[in-house]
C-alpha cells in the first residue's frame, strides 16, 4: 500500500482526495498542522507528496524545499497558481509534476500512477523494499505495513533485508548467519532460531502472520 502525503488547506479538496485515493488503495495523511509540515512528513515517511502551493504560514514552495533536502520522495503539485513563473518555480524547487485546480480525478490518479510506477518501480530508491504492502526503510529501520509501523532491531533489520532482497528463494541458515555476524568463527545455531522468532513475534503485531516460511533442512523464505 502506497502512501500518500497531502498539504492541502481546502477541506473539501482533502476530503475529496482522501476518499477517492483510498478507493485505489492509497493511504493518505492529510496534514494538521500547517507549521509543522516536516514534523508529519517524517512520522508518516510516505511515498508521494501532494503539495498545494497556497498555504498557512509557509507556501508550499518552501515545504517543496524543505522535504527535498531530506528526501527524493516525488512531489505532485496542486494549485490555481498555473502561470509560467509558478511552474518554473515549482521545477526549481525540485517538484516532480504540476496539476492545475480544478482537477478532473482521473488526471491526478493518472499522475500518481506514472509517478509511483517510475520512482518504484524502475530505479527504485536502494534504501527502500516493498513487497505484498510492507515498507522497508533500511535507513531508519522502520517497516510500515498498512497504519502499522514497526521499529526493528539490527538483526531484525538484517534478517528481513536479506529475505526479501531475494524474495521467492530460499535463504539458507548458513548465509543469514554470515550476514549477521560476518564471520567465521563459532555462533551458535540457537541463537539465529531466537532472532528469526523474535523478528517474526513483531512482524504479527503488524498483522503480518506467516510472512516468512521455513523451509525445513533448507532455511527461510519470503513468498514471491
Amino acid at each position: 500500500m502506497y502512501k500518500i502525503f497531502l498539504v492541502e488547506d481546502d477541506p473539501t479538496i482533502v476530503s475529496v482526495l482522501d476518499r477517492q485515493l483510498a478507493q485505489w488503495d492509497y493511504l493518505v495523511h492529510s496534514v494538521e498542522a500547517f507549521d509543522a509540515v516536516m514534523e508529519e512528513f517524517t512520522a508518516f515517511e510516505p511515498h508521494l507528496v501532494l503539495l498545494d502551493v497556497s498555504l498557512p504560514f509557509y507556501d508550499g514552495y518552501y515545504w517543496c524545499e524543505k522535504i527535498r533536502r531530506v528526501s527524493k520522495v516525488p512531489i505532485l503539485f496542486i494549485s490555481s497558481a498555473t502561470d509560467e513563473m509558478n511552474l518554473v518555480m515549482a521545477v526549481n524547487m525540485g517538484a516532480d509534476d504540476f496539476v492545475s485546480k480544478p482537477f478532473q480525478m482521473k488526471v491526478i490518479l493518472a499522475k500518481i500512477q506514472a509517478l509511483l510506477r517510475r520512482t518504484y518501480s524502475f530505479g527504485m530508491d536502494p534504501s527502500i523494499l516493498m513487497h505484498k504492502g510492507v515498507t522497508l526503510n533500511l535507513n531508519s529501520a522502520l517497516l510500515s505495513y498498512g497504519t502499522q509501523t514497526l521499529e526493528l532491531s539490527r538483526n531484525e533489520l538484517k534478517i528481513l533485508q536479506v529475505l526479501l532482497e531475494n524474495k521467492g528463494t530460499v535463504v539458507t541458515r548458513e548465509s543469514l548467519m554470515q550476514e549477521l555476524w560476518q564471520t567465521d568463527s563459532f555462533v551458535d545455531d540457537n541463537t539465529l532460531t531466537v532472532n528469526i522468532a523474535r523478528l517474526r513475534k513483531h512482524l504479527e503485531e503488524a498483522g503480518l502472520t506467516g510472512f516468512i516460511t521455513t523451509k525445513k533442512g533448507l532455511g527461510y523464505l519470503v513468498e514471491e
